[in-house]
């Protein structure tokens, strides 16, 4: 069975070596490279090596070579197309189906190549031609002489209209081939489609192969309505998931285990020019999961070296809720600030690749940087504001989905607080048993912590941490004195987003009993279960609260169950109001890297449904509660 050429490609480039290969051999990080015993052989010392940027393994000791298909082929014994069939599976492919119209499709992705290797040449022929006197002019203003042009293939497209189209057509090619290829602009109401591209100097852009798949195009006239201008989305351009200089990269980012990723084409250029050929780009968008993913299979912690300007660090700044829910052990990014108002081509320019060198030895590390972004030019002098920030930090690392490192960055986070506001004086006076607790408590964990003041708060009342435990209590306390509220609404109160783990537990425990007549029996098969203590201090809680006379036992079941109510639909609208808020931010984030109409529309409806859970969490505040003789109302 034949499989496209792109097909087997696009597996290669989803799925590491060193991911499949370590499901079969223990691997130890080695450099840049992975080193294990040989599958093939009985060894002690490790000659088997694999390395993920070239995509391939070599065992010296079994003088075995491959890439990942061969490996499974030659370890598991099965044929080519199993190990295809298995390993798109991991990629998240779905198996192409192979006919007559899949070939023909493939040899059409073919030819699309070689219409934009053949539009690529005719470009780079234009600017070395008198139509690129201008073009030229601007690059060896911008320090981009003709070894550099020739190097990175740069073009001009001249400025007539028809000029590519009728240089294309002279070679045979057709003009629905140079639209495939996002070269000409069409429509229904374009009789005669046109250039793309007019006068402007030309990027090409490669896949990771070396390919090209697109083009970026900057105006060479101030006034054009877009400086730069990228090829549409096309079979071959996906905009989101390339990077400029990838090809050129990959091998200097292996040899110095690092590679940097700035903003623009000719900064990529710029420094790749002085000494830095581990440098690639986004394509002119925040930077995507797909570019972060294409970074990391060359390097485990990237820089980003965008520029110093309020627009560079705010592009840093969204990268990091771009990356925070894919980092991992080996995944991360490091960010360097530039200088004021400088990119990466005007330090080159003006200071020398040492003064590159000195930014990138600075970088600061993922960790650093949100902390940064979350505090700087703030203020924080109420309780509150401390409050919020402690809040929004802990929903940030709670979005980072490996377990062991989020649970390092909670840590991380809380001993950042504690040095930003004082409190590490506080700490220290705190003695060193105390010191280690505050080291080793996650960052959000319910139990005792340091308080924002000059000393260390006093320990709490162990059921009063939660932040939402006001709500808790009163429910729980209603279904300790109403066993039968509690059997009647046992399925909303298993729902309850408990936040205090002794809570949570004793209303499990509550759930099981939920079948007992009477508050005494309920009781007593509490305390049978050894949780007499937990509900004592629930029912002392209640007792504080300003709707006490409605939890008591001798409450009306009617007057108790309004109550009830009115508290678990708040409850259900705070968990609605909650994922609607994660939506927004997800929403937000698709708007800000593609803003058409679908996004926005999503964007529109997720605001919409929020604020309708204003009202209705309004409307159910104006009817519940009671008077101050304990009435409802």
């Amino acid at each position: 069975m034949k499989f496209p050429p792109s097909f087997l490609d696009e597996i290669r480039a989803r799925v590491p070596v060193s991911e499949v290969v370590g499901k079969r051999v223990k691997l130890r990080r080695q450099g840049r490279e992975w080193a294990g015993l040989s599958p093939f052989n009985v060894e002690k010392t490790p000659s088997f090596f694999v390395n993920d940027q070239k995509g391939f393994y070599h065992d010296f000791s079994a003088g075995r070579h491959g890439d990942v298909f061969r490996f499974l082929m030659e370890t598991e014994g099965v044929s080519f197309p199993e190990a295809v069939e298995r390993l798109a599976a991991m990629a998240g492919l779905p198996m192409p189906a192979i006919s007559r119209e899949s070939e023909e499709e493939e040899k059409k992705r073919a030819s699309l190549h070689d219409v934009l290797a053949l539009a690529a040449r005719i470009f780079e022929d234009n600017l070395q031609s008198s139509v690129g006197a201008k073009a030229r002019g601007y690059l060896a203003d911008r320090r981009v002489d003709a070894k550099i042009q020739r190097d990175f293939g740069l073009g001009y497209a001249a400025g007539e209209r028809y000029a590519l189209r009728d240089a294309l057509a002279a070679k045979g090619v057709a003009v629905d081939q140079m639209i495939a290829t996002g070269l000409l602009i069409h429509g229904e109401d374009i009789a005669v489609p046109y250039d793309r591209f007019r006068d402007r100097i030309m990027f090409p852009i490669h896949d990771r192969g070396g390919r090209v798949v697109g083009f970026g195009g900057r105006a060479m006239e101030p006034g054009a309505p877009a400086k730069y201008l990228n090829s549409p989305e096309t079979e071959l351009f996906h905009k989101g998931s390339l990077l400029f200089n990838h090809h050129r990269a990959r091998k200097s980012a292996h040899d110095k285990g690092e590679v940097i990723a700035v903003e623009g084409y000719v900064d990529a250029i710029q420094m790749s020019a002085a000494g830095f050929p581990q440098t690639v780009a986004p394509l002119g968008t925040a930077l995507t999961a797909e570019q972060c993913e294409l970074l990391w299979r060359m390097a485990g912690e990237p820089i980003l070296c965008f520029d110093g300007d309020s627009a560079g660090r705010k592009a840093a700044f969204r990268a990091i809720d771009t990356a925070l829910p894919l980092i991992g052990p080996g995944k991360s990014l490091r960010f360097a600030l530039l200088p004021e108002g400088q990119d990466p081509d005007d330090l080159v320019r003006s200071s020398g690749p040492a003064a590159v060198e000195d930014v990138l030895k600075e970088a600061k590390p993922l960790a650093e940087m949100l902390f940064l972004r979350e505090t700087e030019g703030r203020s924080f002098d109420t309780p509150e504001r401390r409050a919020a920030l402690e809040r929004r930090l802990r929903e940030l690392v709670g979005t980072i989905a490996d377990e062991p490192l989020r649970r390092y960055y909670r840590d991380d986070m809380e001993a950042r607080l504690a040095a930003f506001f004082g409190l590490d004086r506080s700490s220290a006076r705190a003695g060193p048993r105390a010191r280690d607790r505050a080291r080793r408590r996650p960052f959000g964990d319910p139990g005792p912590r340091l308080g924002f003041a000059t000393e260390p708060l006093p320990n709490p009342p162990p059921l009063a941490a939660a932040k939402d435990a006001p709500g808790d209590v009163a429910i729980l306390a209603i279904a300790i004195n109403h066993p039968d509220l509690l059997a009647r609404h046992a399925e909303a109160i298993a729902a309850l987003d408990v936040s205090n783990r002794r809570l949570a537990a004793l209303r499990d425990r509550l759930l099981d009993f939920a079948a007992e007549p009477t508050a005494d029996a309920l009781a007593a098969a509490l305390a049978e279960a050894g949780l007499a203590g937990e509900r004592d201090h629930v029912l002392r809680l209640a007792a504080r609260m300003p709707d006490w006379r409605v939890l008591k036992p001798e409450a009306a079941e009617s007057d108790a169950e309004l109550f009830l109510r009115q508290r678990l639909e708040k409850a259900a609208l705070h968990r609605e109001r909650t994922a609607l808020n994660r939506e927004l931010k997800l929403a937000e984030k698709a708007l800000a890297e593609d803003f058409n109409e679908q996004n926005f529309a999503r964007l529109r409806d997720i605001r919409e449904n929020l604020a309708n859970l204003t009202g209705a969490e309004a409307v159910i505040d104006g009817v519940g509660g009671s008077d101050p003789e304990g009435r409802m109302i």
